[in-house]
């Protein structure tokens, strides 16, 4: 009987086996001890004419009832003069190499013994030697370690590593056999699919089958988290899928989907799915520090990881923020870091767009043939245009640099200089712009050269013994211009006709952006790889706008699926009030009578949203005036508002209250998308103004330039954003078959056809106020 066959590659079997020691809360560089392009270019240029480089290497390796198919690439495969063949692996670090010593890197020799294992079993040699290269970068100083070891040695070696990866991959297999037989026994988990869901379902399945991506516009109360989530699972159970990763932009969207699978759970499912919470929120200290000096946590974090997470996925399939809590504890390791181990272990991971799209945080230990097997399903997809710009521009400013250089002087040359650089840029900068801002299609190449230099300075700074322990203000302000430097580099690379930079000028700063004003290219890049890309959102309109700005391409499929609820739930009111900004102390009066009216009409709950909170708070105090004394409770959403309070603000929309509930929100915020009042826990919404973003360098910019590419640029970088917070805002309202309310919409923009031509088809055959 053939043994069942796990395949692996070199480095992360040995990664897994030979990882331990701390959670290093200091500092890392960016590039330190990685396979760098840069360092292997330089040594394997002087290899000689019968060495070889980036040789393929593959070994079976039988262990208890599993056959082990281990492979990779060696760095360098080279041949002695005394004929014995010697495997260079090659690192690189812009750290000290004075710090490195043959003992300090185990998992480095073991990758290495793994490949001399693979040559000398495949030629059949006696012997083989083992070479360690750490390169240096910038200066490409090297350090060099040499082992030998004949064929036996390294054979017991590669069984070794093999057997203490094998309770681990026993594991998963065992969990994947009783999951593929739990999905095949799956039903749609409710006793009927909703009006669109089959249609929807169907859609997800197919594109997950012929591996492209899906835009589709589903409802509210179309049950869109199980009508994608549902067909993913079952792209599993066929083979089409080994992960998917449900993406979501807010902490409420992430329960959705833990609910859903929960459900399909009690309904015999078996699979694990585990969600990645905040470092700040998951954080088991009082304050967050990864010292080991600071965090019993991250002190020897890694000798135990290993029991910790098999022992998860042992004995757990739904591992949200609370489980991932109480396990961290049993075996001492950081909750976040723990979450991301299991994740490149889960079926299913539920977690922000950041770590999938965020060059900066994105999970990089995915490996090709795992993103090929897995799909990404990006719920409430409108937000991801917006956080693909944040994640894709980056900023420096001068005040910062100023700073550093006078911390650094006398103490650091290097870094004295290199602050002191970047901080005469911006001086000149300054001396050259006319006005309060200055605008730029070409990449700032000038400062980019300076804030690499400032890197490498900085790197060797923080990475110098005792630098991650200075606790003074200096060291932080360092590490935190260090990572603003790397970013603004990064996004450097990504630099194109897509970009600008503009600078904004000040008495007291200066600030230069790389800003994105395209993102489509950028997305399309990072969601290369993966089998299928689906973006979905009840607000995905108009498609047009969200194909282009999500990076769609041709054979891309698109699907927009009609409202389940009736006309006749919802009661669509237009006032034609003028909300924009030089009207609103000329109407607010009218609108605080409108709104007062409106609650004294009908005994509920309410929620009325407005474009800023300086306007809610002016609408609000006049509201509050002409209130009678009892029988109206009033809650109004603050900037900064814990978990706490948020869930507090919620839980006061009850259908069993007494009194009328008003509370005002802002759009786009919070409390106006991703939650569910349904029933008589809401009564009403008002949705006040267009939602416009506010008018202001960035989105003149990003209008400009859409207007230069033969596009509306007011549609989108005002009216497009602007209208789909609106109709999230409104979207609150009905949330099951047996909702009714009433909707106010107050603008006399909402008559005039451009915008009523983007709210959706059941908001028409509405009463217009004509007062």
């Amino acid at each position: 009987m053939n043994k069942p066959v796990v395949n692996i590659a070199v480095r992360p079997l040995v990664e897994y086996v030979f990882r331990g020691g701390d959670l290093d809360g200091g500092f890392r560089t960016a590039s330190a001890l990685i396979e760098g392009t840069r360092a292997h270019q330089q040594v394997q240029r002087q290899y000689g004419e019968n060495d070889q480089k980036e040789v393929y290497v593959s070994a079976e390796i039988p262990c208890g009832d599993l056959l082990f198919a281990v492979d990779g690439r060696c760095d360098g495969l080279l041949a002695g003069e005394d004929g014995m063949l010697m495997i260079d692996e090659i690192k690189s670090t812009s750290g000290d190499l004075a710090l490195i010593t043959e003992e300090t890197y185990p998992v480095h020799w073991a990758q290495a013994k793994c490949y001399a294992y693979m040559i000398a079993k495949d030629q059949g040699l006696p012997r083989m030697r083992v070479q360690l290269t750490y390169v240096q970068l910038p200066s490409g100083e090297r350090k060099q370690f040499r082992q030998e070891a004949d064929f036996a040695e390294l054979e017991s070696f590669i069984h070794e590593v093999v057997r203490r990866y094998a309770p681990y991959a026993q594991m998963l297999r065992d969990h994947r056999k009783a999951r593929d037989e739990s999905i095949a026994g799956l039903s749609f988990p409710f006793p009927a699919y909703r009006a669109g869901q089959r249609k929807l379902a169907g859609a997800v399945y197919k594109t997950i089958e012929e591996k492209v991506s899906l835009f589709a516009k589903a409802p509210t109360g179309i049950g869109k988290t199980i009508s994608t989530t549902f067909p993913a699972i079952k792209a599993i159970g066929e083979g089409h899928l080994q992960h998917l990763f449900y993406l979501t932009a807010k902490t409420i969207t992430r329960t959705a989907a833990e609910e859903a699978f929960a459900f399909m759970q009690n309904k015999g499912l078996h699979l694990h799915a585990v969600t990645i919470t905040a470092k700040e929120k998951v954080c088991l200290q009082d304050e967050v520090s990864c010292r080991k000096e600071d965090c019993p946590f991250a002190d020897g974090h890694y000798d135990r990881i290993n029991d910790a997470v098999l022992d998860m996925l042992s004995h757990e399939t739904l591992i949200g923020r609370e489980i991932i809590e109480r396990y961290a504890r049993k075996h001492r390791v950081c909750p976040f870091e723990f979450s991301l181990d299991l994740a490149y272990a889960a079926d299913a991971v539920i977690c922000d767009y950041n770590y999938i799209y965020d060059p900066k945080v994105s999970l990089k230990r995915m490996f090709a043939e795992q993103k090929g097997a897995t799909a990404l399903l990006v719920d409430e997809a409108h937000n991801l245009v917006d956080r693909a710009r944040e994640m894709y521009s980056a900023s420096l400013n001068k005040a910062d640099f100023l700073a550093l250089q006078r911390e650094y002087k006398g103490v650091n040359t290097g870094v004295y200089r290199a602050a002191k650089a970047v901080n005469g840029f911006f001086i000149d900068l300054r001396k050259e712009t006319d006005g309060p801002h200055r605008i730029d299609r070409a990449k700032p190449e000038a400062l980019l050269a300076l804030a690499e230099e400032f890197i490498l300075e900085a790197e060797r700074e923080l990475a110098s013994p005792g630098a991650s322990g200075d606790a003074g203000e200096r060291g932080a302000l360092l590490l935190d211009a260090y990572f603003a430097a790397q970013g603004f580099v990064r996004t450097g690379k990504f630099y194109d006709e897509r970009y600008v930079t503009y600078a904004e000028v000040s008495s007291r700063d200066v600030v230069i952006k790389m800003f994105c004003l395209d993102p489509s290219h950028l997305l399309r890049e990072m969601g290369k790889g993966f089998r299928s890309r689906i973006f979905f959102s009840a607000t995905l309109s108009p498609m047009s706008y969200y194909r282009d700005m999500l990076g769609a391409t041709p054979e891309d499929y698109t699907v927009s699926l009609p409202s389940p609820f009736s006309r006749e739930q919802l009661d669509v009111r237009i006032h034609p009030l003028s909300t924009r900004y030089r009207d609103r102390e000329r109407t607010k009066e009218a609108l605080a009578l409108l709104l007062r009216q409106t609650v004294l009409e009908r005994r509920g709950n309410y929620l009325f949203f407005f474009p800023s909170y300086a306007y809610m708070n002016l609408v609000c105090e006049r509201f509050a005036d002409g209130l009678p004394a009892e029988g109206i409770r009033m809650l109004v959403q603050r900037s900064a508002m814990s978990e706490g309070e948020r869930e507090d603000f919620l839980a006061a929309f009850d259908a069993a209250n007494e009194d009328t509930l008003v509370g005002f929100a802002v759009m786009g915020g919070i409390f106006s998308e991703g939650i569910d009042l349904v029933g008589d826990r809401l009564t009403g919404v008002a949705v006040v103004g267009v939602g416009l973003p506010q008018i202001g360098l960035e989105r003149d910019i990003i209008r400009d330039y859409f207007h230069e590419q033969g596009k509306d640029g007011f549609d989108y970088a005002y009216v497009f954003p602007g209208m789909n917070k609106v109709l999230q805002a409104g979207g609150r309202l009905i949330r099951s078959e047996n909702d009714r309310g009433v909707l106010l919409l107050v603008d006399d923009r909402y008559l005039h056809p451009h915008y009523a031509h983007l709210l959706p088809d059941e908001w028409n055959g509405h009463e217009s106020d004509p007062s």
